[in-house]
């Protein structure tokens, strides 16, 4: 129970420091408003590193996935509540830029801050470990460099699971996307807590490349590339296929609609034309 305690210790602290000092730079505005998202991105990363810590020896530690779980859910959930208008996802500021509510300047520049925030959260993540504040701590220390690999199953079949669970959960965004806030934030972190339990024996159902990143890109048996193809470029058809789905176009590039007609919403009824023809 202590290591649970140390771990809860480490969420709060993480999730609230960085909640703050994000609060601080959007006060400020102007380009230190955009910072912003390297530090959603790293609190997010932080937090998930240490719940696949948790999947990686929580085992050994007698922590069941019931605990992993409700921990990822609590954790998106408080992560989502003290971000309201940040994504630490890069799918989503390519969603808003198929949408044509960003440019492409400001959306090149929140993926890289938020590709940096994620490295960043996994070379703090080493140092914490160091530190062996609990057990497993003690081991991941021990282990060094080395870690398990999120992707468990072939390119092909991990691509496609990470671009299904992407298009699952931007679907319900923009479902939810005039929804209140008190209903958002919690059915968003509830999907991706799914999907991530849903994929855990194929590719863990990231459904966001900067996390992705940080979590497993650095673990053996996969180059770079293959990573890639898996937690880039899957989530990327995923975000593209959910735009097409909902809107029948994508504004960004064409706007013809190919899926859904548009009728008008007031029609005059035959049967009234004709009487009105025939009493002329």
């Amino acid at each position: 129970m202590s290591d649970l305690n140390v771990m809860l210790a480490y969420f709060l602290s993480v999730l609230g420091v960085s909640a703050f000092l994000g609060l601080l730079l959007r006060r400020r505005g102007g380009r230190w408003a955009v910072l912003a998202e390297l530090l959603a991105a790293f609190s997010l990363a932080a937090c998930r590193l240490e719940v696949r810590s948790m999947e990686e020896l929580g085992g050994w530690a007698g922590v069941g996935p019931d605990v992993i779980f409700t921990v990822l859910f609590l954790t998106l959930l408080v992560h989502a509540a003290c971000w309201p208008v940040v994504s630490s996802n890069p799918s989503v500021n390519l969603l808003h830029f198929l949408l044509e509510e960003a440019p492409l300047r400001p959306t090149l520049l929140r993926l890289l801050l938020q590709l940096a925030g994620a490295h960043l959260a996994w070379l703090a993540a080493g140092h914490y470990w160091a530190l062996e504040l609990t057990d497993m701590h003690m081991i991941k220390s021990l282990m060094g460099s080395e870690c398990s690999t999120a992707l468990r199953t072939s390119l092909l079949l991990g691509s496609a699971t990470e671009a299904v669970c992407s298009l699952t959960f931007h679907l319900l965004l923009l479902a939810l996307q005039r929804k209140s806030a008190l209903l958002q934030v919690p059915l968003l972190a509830l999907t991706l807590t799914l999907l991530s339990y849903a994929a855990s024996t194929s590719s863990a159902g990231f459904a966001n490349p900067s996390l992705a990143y940080a979590v497993t890109f650095n673990c053996p048996g996969f180059s770079f590339l293959q990573y890639a193809i898996v937690y880039w470029l899957g989530p990327l058809v995923g975000v593209v296929l959910a735009v097409f789905i909902y809107m029948g176009h994508i504004p960004r590039f064409f706007s013809k609609n190919l899926l859904y007609s548009q009728k008008s919403r007031f029609r005059t009824p035959k049967r009234k034309e004709e009487g009105a023809k025939k009493s002329s």
